[in-house]
């Protein structure tokens, strides 16, 4: 069976304190180490694990849930997979088009219309004029936000920002679909919806890798999943098990 998803002995590590890559920044860092050599080490100077080798793989229609405290890595794969950041050490394998509901509007631009920014987003994500052009009713109609279409973003409300960044993300109908918490936001019957069309979406051969603090959501959307610890795995099976 194909694999949509694959992480092998991944690993991701931060240098705490220094957060600008600028030679100025790193320059001043480097005198700063120097000033204080032979002192006690500073958090500057310690690293931080946000993952210690982590595996698993995903194959189509698959569902996977990423569970454990904040902090504990489930948003590091995610940037790792959307390719936000590399990793460490370890390889990681994607097939296939991918997309992120992880801030759901936060590539809109605020003095351009939900029109425009459906057009604008759906080509961050790839697709061309015609293909959103032929995607754009079903976009309006899943948000319902067809009468304030051609209203700046500005005066949207923010569920009705949530409701079009949803629309756009889950409609393109991708391979890949990375959820980070946005079914917290919006009213019960939106969630409910968009719950409908995750599950579509799985049907029609998705591969979803979900993150969630709402272990009915888990267990309503996926099929197995991670306990993470301080960036490691510390339980994986199915989710109502893990």
């Amino acid at each position: 069976m194909t694999l949509r998803v694959k992480f092998e002995n991944v690993s991701k590590q931060y240098r705490l304190g220094l957060t600008r890559s600028s030679l100025p920044s790193i320059l001043a860092h480097g005198a700063q180490r120097l000033l204080r050599r032979g002192g006690p080490e500073n958090v500057s100077q310690r690293d931080f694990w946000a993952l210690k080798e982590i595996n698993f793989d995903l194959h189509p229609g698959e569902s996977l849930a990423l569970i454990g405290r904040n902090g504990a890595g489930k948003t590091t794969i995610l940037k790792l997979l959307a390719n936000i950041t590399k990793p460490t050490n370890g390889k990681i394998e994607s097939h296939g088009q991918l997309s992120a509901l992880i801030e759901l509007g936060a590539g809109f631009h605020p003095d351009l219309t939900g029109r425009e920014n459906i057009y604008l987003n759906g080509a961050i994500l790839g697709l061309s004029r015609r293909q959103i052009s032929q995607r754009f009713d079903e976009i309006v109609d899943f948000s319902e936000l067809a009468q304030f279409i051609d209203t700046p973003v500005k005066r949207y409300s923010s569920g009705m920002t949530v409701r079009l960044g949803f629309a756009v993300a889950s409609c393109i109908e991708p391979e890949i679909l990375l959820v980070d918490e946005v079914l917290a936001v919006g009213d019960a019957p939106f969630q409910q919806k968009c719950m409908r069309r995750i599950r579509g979406l799985i049907e029609q051969g998705t591969s979803i890798i979900f993150v969630s603090h709402n272990f009915y959501l888990v267990q309503a959307v996926c099929e197995k999943a991670l306990y993470l610890k301080h960036g490691q795995i510390f339980h994986c099976g199915s989710a109502q098990e893990v």
